[in-house]
C-alpha cells in the first residue's frame, strides 16, 4: 500500500514537471521570471477592429441641414450616417463572416425644417432619393379609380390633396383613398385664389376643410396646397396657424389644360425630375393615360415614388 502511494506521488511530481516546461506555460511561467509578458491565446479582434476604423469614413455620410433657399425657399435636411463600431464588431464576430457587417446610427441635423419658421416649401432635398406625386382634387371622380388601381399596380404612394367642398359631397371616395394608403391633404373649401381674399376667407377655406377631413379621417392633415399655388405671406400664416406646411410643387405635369398631352407629360418627367422633386398631377383622362409611363420613367431614374410627408423627412429614403 505504502509503494502505490510513494509511485503514485513520483507520477504528480513528473506530470507537475511537464506541464510547466511544456509551451506555451512553460513560456508563460518564464515570462513571470523575467517580467515579461508573452500572450497565450492569440485573437484577431484588435486587427478587425482596425480595419473597421480605416473602412467606416468611406461608408458614412454627414448630416445635411435644413435651409432657406432663395429660390426654393424651406428646403428639408437629411439625416447623416455613421458606423456604430462596437456593434459592427460584435455583429462581424457572432455572424462569422468574412465581410464586415456594418452597424449604422442615425444623426439628426442641427437645423430641421420645423426650425426655419414660417414659409413655403416647393421640394425635398437634392439628396432625397425619391419623388412624391400631389394629386389636387377638387372635381369629379370618375378618373380617381383609375388611379388608385395604378397605384396599386406599381405598389406606389401618393399624396391627395382635398378640395374640403368635393370632399363632402364624395366623403366615400374620399375614404377609398385612405383605405388605399394613401396621404390626405388639405385644398382649401372652395377652390378660391388664396392670396386674393381677405384673411377672415382665408382661416374658412383652410379651417373649414380641416373639419371636413377631421369628420371624414378622424384625424387632421399635416399639408396645405393652396389652389393653383397661388399664396402670399397671410396665406402661409393662416396655414401654419393651423399647423399644416404650406406646400407648392417642383414640376407641374399641367395636366389641368385640355391642350397638354399624354405624351408631353411623359417627356417632361423623362427630362426633368430630379431627386426630391414634388409632381403636379390632377385626376384627368390625360393623366391616367400617362401615369403607367411617368412611374416608369421615375422609377428608372432609382427613384421612389412616395408620400409629400416621406420626401419632405430629413429621413433618407434609401437609407441602409
Amino acid at each position: 500500500m505504502k509503494k502505490n502511494v510513494y509511485f503514485v506521488g513520483v507520477f504528480a511530481v513528473m506530470v507537475s514537471i511537464f506541464i510547466c516546461y511544456s509551451s506555451p506555460i512553460s513560456l508563460y511561467v518564464s515570462s513571470l521570471r523575467k517580467q515579461t509578458v508573452i500572450p497565450v491565446f492569440v485573437t484577431d479582434d484588435l486587427e478587425l477592429q482596425a480595419k473597421i476604423n480605416r473602412e467606416a469614413p468611406k461608408h458614412e455620410v454627414a448630416p445635411i441641414n435644413a435651409r432657406n433657399d432663395r429660390v426654393w425657399k424651406l428646403v428639408p435636411g437629411m439625416d447623416g450616417i455613421v458606423v456604430d463600431k462596437q456593434k459592427t464588431l460584435e455583429k462581424t464576430k457572432r455572424t462569422h463572416s468574412k465581410e464586415i457587417q456594418w452597424v449604422y446610427r442615425i444623426v439628426k441635423p442641427a437645423v430641421d425644417l420645423k426650425d426655419l419658421g414660417i414659409g413655403p416649401i416647393y421640394r425635398g432635398n437634392e439628396q432625397q432619393k425619391a419623388v412624391a406625386l400631389m394629386v389636387n382634387v377638387a372635381w369629379g371622380t370618375e378618373y380617381l379609380s383609375e388611379m388608385l388601381e395604378i397605384f396599386q399596380k406599381e405598389k406606389i404612394k401618393v399624396t391627395f390633396f382635398l378640395d374640403g367642398t368635393w370632399l363632402n359631397s364624395h366623403r366615400k371616395e374620399g375614404l377609398a383613398l385612405e383605405k388605399s394608403g394613401h396621404e390626405i391633404g388639405n385644398h382649401g373649401y372652395t377652390h378660391r385664389m388664396m392670396s386674393q381674399v381677405p384673411a377672415d376667407r382665408m382661416q374658412r377655406e383652410i379651417g373649414r376643410t380641416e373639419e371636413v377631413i377631421k369628420q371624414v379621417f378622424h384625424h387632421p392633415s399635416s399639408w396645405f396646397a393652396p389652389p393653383a399655388g397661388d399664396y402670399n405671406n397671410k396665406v402661409v400664416q393662416v396655414a401654419y396657424d393651423f399647423h399644416l406646411g404650406t406646400v407648392l410643387w417642383t414640376l407641374d405635369t399641367i395636366d389641368w389644360r385640355k391642350t397638354t398631352s399624354s405624351n408631353s407629360m411623359v417627356q417632361k418627367i423623362r427630362t426633368k425630375v430630379e431627386p426630391g422633386n414634388l409632381i403636379l398631377m390632377h385626376p384627368t383622362d390625360r393623366t391616367v393615360k400617362a401615369l403607367p409611363r411617368i412611374i416608369q420613367e421615375i422609377k428608372q431614374k432609382d427613384l421612389a415614388l412616395t408620400t409629400v410627408s416621406e420626401v419632405l423627412s430629413s429621413k433618407r429614403i434609401n437609407a441602409r
